[in-house]
């Protein structure tokens, strides 16, 4: 069937690379997956990061005034060719949908949603009308799928009485990071050529933008711990780029000019062949959400040292498939790290254990049939009763 796909906060086809962008491509290649045919129902974003009102009022209306454009078009389909439902993607106070609840009613298809989130301290205030419009689409919304547990505790009470919560573990398609873990070699040896590093010292990776305000503080909490660790013989690459930049570079410049790669943003092809090159995962993942890269590093058998933060847990096993510490603290994280780099026999079994994990609960076969089976669902649901 035909579905609708809207991501307000960043469109998949965003140019510039994020965890988010990530997300939305892979839930739209699972519902291809599911036999499903996905448009792209709009490009409009609704974000409004600064508190600004007016302008939060000036995407509402750009926002009716798309559905409404959105249902002109619709209504000069041939039936089979309109959307069978409308599947929006990450909707918060800061990026609500304005959209979907409205074409989804007037057209009388499912209306889902995935990755859901509210922060109560903006029901008044600044973000007051995107909080509005985030509460509405819950509220309206037949299927809320939940990719970050976390989530959960604010959405029940939200949800309308025939609507369903749906949990969706974080996906992937796992056989692409377990093929570039199966050419480690090849690829580390490729690696050590492009960017001159030691084929015999340890190899971290950190995989994510260089952003103000949480990224920058993972970033410094990252180097603090690193110069505890200067003892051991490590080099760490650095995949990521943007307006911190300058920051992050002073942030790992005590480590010095030997030990850190800072080798920009990379496409998804160039991204594998560091997974699989590398030895562990690091990230302090200050305020993250679950983290992409994380599952990314797991499924090419990369153990992960990272911030003990909000959905992590669901992501990394600790003591299992790698190792959290507390969020901030650099100390607990330079010994976590320390752990790893004298212990490779726990290094490979945490390998081993990431790679059978993401395998089994993390892979795009099992989440394409959780959405179409709640689609489905769904659909019935709406149909009148005989």
């Amino acid at each position: 069937m035909r579905l609708a796909f809207y991501a307000p906060l960043k469109p998949p086809s965003h140019p510039v690379p994020s965890g988010d962008r990530r997300v939305a491509r892979l839930l739209i290649q699972a519902w291809e997956k599911a036999g499903h045919r996905v448009e792209l129902a709009s490009r409009l974003r609704t974000r409004e990061s600064d508190g600004d009102l007016a302008r939060q009022a000036e995407l509402a209306a750009s926002a009716k005034a798309e559905a409404d454009r959105l249902l002109r078009e619709y209504a000069l389909r041939p039936a089979v060719e309109r959307p069978a439902a409308w599947f929006t993607y990450h909707v918060y106070d800061k990026a609500p949908d304005w959209i979907g609840p409205r074409v989804a009613k007037a057209l009388g298809i499912p209306y889902l949603i995935a990755e859901a989130s509210l922060a109560g301290k903006r029901a008044d205030g600044p973000f007051a009308l995107g909080h509005q419009g985030t509460v509405a689409a819950i509220r309206a919304a037949d299927v809320v799928f939940i990719i970050n547990p976390v989530d959960r505790e604010e959405l029940e009470p939200l949800v309308g009485v025939h609507a369903r919560l749906v949990d969706l573990p974080a996906f992937l398609d796992t056989a692409i990071y377990r093929a570039m873990a199966e050419q480690h070699d090849r690829l580390r040896r490729e690696v050590a050529f492009r960017h001159k590093l030691e084929v015999g010292h340890l190899w971290l990776l950190t995989v994510a933008m260089m952003r103000m305000g949480d990224k920058l503080a993972s970033y410094r909490i990252l180097g603090e711990a690193l110069e505890q660790l200067l003892d051991l013989y490590w080099q760490i690459i650095i995949v990521g780029d943007g307006a911190a930049r300058e920051e992050v570079t002073q942030a790992l410049a005590p480590l010095g000019e030997e030990r850190v790669r800072l080798v920009g943003a990379q496409n998804e092809s160039q991204l594998h062949s560091y997974y699989g090159a590398a030895d562990v995962c690091v990230w302090p993942a200050v305020n993250e959400s679950y983290g992409m890269a994380l599952l990314e590093a797991q499924a090419a058998g990369l153990p992960v040292v990272a911030g003990e933060t909000e959905g992590v847990p669901t992501i990394v096993e600790s003591g299992i498939t790698g190792l959290l510490t507390p969020m901030g603290d650099a100390r607990a994280f330079a010994r976590a790290l320390r752990n790893l780099i004298d212990t490779p026999e726990r290094r490979s079994a945490m390998a081993r254990a990431a790679l059978e994990k993401t395998r089994e609960l993390h892979d795009i076969a099992a989440a394409s049939l959780i959405l179409d089976r709640a689609f489905h669902q769904a659909l019935l649901a709406l149909q009148p009763s005989a």
